[in-house]
């Protein structure tokens, strides 16, 4: 791939489906037929370069419609936007779901992630596999984690093919229209019926199957879930929706603010930042226009919440996001939403259009005077993309790798506007705190944590799912909730950035503080409990595995030193004593390494599970 244009022609459906999203090309420049006027002078390419950022849904575009991008179509794209093809060569061999090599139109991801493969997904692929050959007209994929862990092992078959929804006519005829079809938990049958006619496979479950404490009147972020249609916007309106919002407009941006800073809200998305103070300092910047982001980008293993709340409850991320915007001076707000979720996906752009039909979204919001409105941006498999420069990186069409800080997003973030970014957890927890009141809200929970807070549990559990609970419930609590199996070996708190404690530390309070206190981290959410049928090197192999796969390159701490950990633990798999000694003390260097050099919180994280597993539990004593 070069700086310049080739030879390389798309074929129709590739220019169909570009044209599709950016509109037919006004000129030869960028690639209609050459006209008299084109001889004459350039058009386009200063108005072209302003939509850089259509570079991810365009190459999303071509996947969804072909299954792979050629050389002529990213040529194509390129010519629409005026990118280099380099740089969006650069940007379509980033991601994971996008191939630039020949593939079948249909694909099957299987995940072989810690709580998939704790429940048997290895079996499961190769069985499938054997089945699956190369005439069956499926590529299949072993991956990681499809956010679907409490009905592991799980699987995810995306057919490409013409959209018939936006398509003229409802698409030419004989043309194959693109299907998703989610197997979990998955069999070997179950996955190659679906891979094979992904249209005729089973509806999944309700998203309420994943919350076990459904119907508890003492919920507050789940307690819509099951009861509320999620395609009725007069039905979440009957339970409350809008109650919030109507609040904010009542009090004004500054006391929406306040609100939120008394309340005592942390960010769920495992850095714990002061949400109030975000809000506050994007709030106060001079330059405009603000833009707001939503992170429903969950992609750290084990990871669910976002996923249950987008299917079970999308008018409350709606509503929440409105809030922020308001709060913070912003117009425009975009839903950076996870590309393995395709009924997160449907949900949310049901509820967008519904909101945006009813003057609950647009130029006048509620009578208000207030305009805003949001854009769904899907993601293409990049776990880095959760660090939330990345994600503007991604949104803007370039690589998803992390910025350097300062400037903070704040000052400086999408599109070099301040801008104030939140995933899906942080943002409807704002919903209660404008309804009860801050000081209500602030006295659930402890002192340092307040208000309630999601738990991932997954793995050897009886009732696996998303459970709600106050700040300050121990770990036991939670998994005696569960349903905790006999012979606990460990459990893996906050995923795999996270860390294993054991079996007798079930007493740790589910806290910011506590947890740190204890000498781990709550992270995310994630509680993965593992019995003693889960070989521990094998599951530290894979964690190390998913980090030389995630990380994005571009610092060196990171980009070798997760290779260099991923060999250590090959050599050392079946060893321990002094046979593994001079590995382990190789792993200690390379991970204290990684956490002081690194640019992000995936180079610096990434020794954290299986240093935790060296120390706490005796691996490979």
């Amino acid at each position: 791939m070069d700086l310049h244009f080739g030879d390389s022609k798309p074929t129709d459906e590739e220019r169909a489906a570009v044209d599709a999203l950016l509109g037919p090309p006004e000129s030869s420049w960028e690639g209609a037929d050459r006209s008299e006027a084109d001889l004459r002078w350039a058009r386009g390419g200063r108005a072209a370069r302003d939509r850089r950022d259509l570079l991810l849904p365009g190459l999303h575009a071509l996947n969804d419609r072909v299954g792979w991008i050629s050389e002529g179509a990213l040529d194509y794209l390129c010519r629409r936007l005026t990118v280099p093809p380099a740089e969006a060569y650069g940007v379509a061999t980033f991601y994971a779901m996008f191939s630039v090599r020949p593939r079948p139109a249909t694909v099957l991801h299987v995940c072989t992630d810690l709580a998939c493969a704790a429940a048997g997904a290895p079996k499961l692929c190769d069985a499938v596999e054997a089945r699956l050959g190369p005439a069956s007209g499926v590529a299949v994929q072993r991956g990681p984690c499809l956010g679907l862990c409490e009905r592991a092992p799980a699987a995810l078959v995306v057919r490409a093919g013409e959209d018939a929804s936006t398509a003229p006519d409802g698409g030419a005829p004989g043309a194959v229209p693109r299907a998703t079809a989610v197997c979990a938990p998955a069999t070997a049958d179950a996955v190659v019926r679906a891979a094979l006619a992904p249209e005729n496979a089973p509806q999944e479950p309700p998203a309420v199957t994943a919350v076990p404490q459904a119907g508890d009147p003492g919920l507050l972020l789940l307690r819509r879930v099951g009861t509320v249609d999620p395609a009725d916007l007069d039905d979440y309106r009957a339970h409350g929706g809008y109650t919030a919002l109507r609040r904010a407009f009542a009090l004004g941006p500054a006391g929406v603010i306040r609100e939120v800073t008394d309340s005592g809200l942390l960010g769920r998305g495992g850095a714990a930042f002061p949400t109030g103070r975000k809000w506050q300092a994007t709030a106060s910047q001079p330059d405009h226009p603000h833009y707001l982001v939503c992170n429903a980008d969950e992609s750290e293993p084990g990871t669910f919440k976002d996923r249950v709340l987008m299917e079970g409850d999308p008018y409350a991320l709606v509503e929440a996001m409105t809030v922020a915007a308001y709060a913070t001076g912003a117009r425009h707000g975009y839903l950076y939403l996870r590309g393995e979720y395709p009924r997160a996906l449907e949900r949310m752009e049901h509820a967008i259009a519904q909101a945006r039909a009813r003057g609950l979204l647009g130029d006048d919001v509620l009578g208000q005077g207030f305009s805003f409105d949001i854009e769904i941006r899907r993601g293409a498999g990049a776990y880095i993309c959760g660090e939330e420069t990345a994600l503007f990186n991604s949104i803007e069409g370039y690589r998803g790798e992390p910025r350097s800080k300062p400037p903070f997003p704040v000052e400086k973030g999408l599109f070099g506007k301040p801008t104030v970014e939140n995933n899906v957890e942080t943002l409807v927890n704002v919903l209660p705190i404008l309804t009860l009141g801050a000081p209500a809200y602030a006295a659930i929970g402890t002192g340092a944590s307040t208000g309630p807070k999601l738990f991932c549990v997954s793995g050897s559990v009886a009732r696996p799912g998303i459970y709600e609970l106050p700040f300050g419930a121990t770990l036991g609590e939670l998994l005696t909730l569960a349903g905790v199996r006999d012979g606990l070996r460990a459990v893996l708190l906050g995923g795999a950035a996270g860390g294993f404690v054991r079996p007798d530390e079930l007493d740790i309070p589910l806290t910011f503080e506590g947890t740190r206190e204890a000498g781990t981290t709550l992270g995310s959410g994630v509680v993965m409990a593992f019995d003693d049928t889960v070989p521990l090197p094998r599951l530290l192999l894979r964690i190390a595995e998913f980090f030389r796969d995630e990380s994005c390159g571009q610092c060196v701490p990171c980009r070798v030193g997760t290779v260099r950990q991923e060999e250590a633990l090959h050599r050392i798999a079946e060893r321990t004593g002094a046979d593994a000694a001079a590995d382990i003390t190789l792993l200690r260097e390379v991970g204290r390494a990684m956490r002081d050099a690194s640019i992000c919180g995936l180079g610096q994280t990434a020794w954290n599970a299986v240093e935790s597993a060296i120390d706490r539990l005796g691996a490979y004593e």
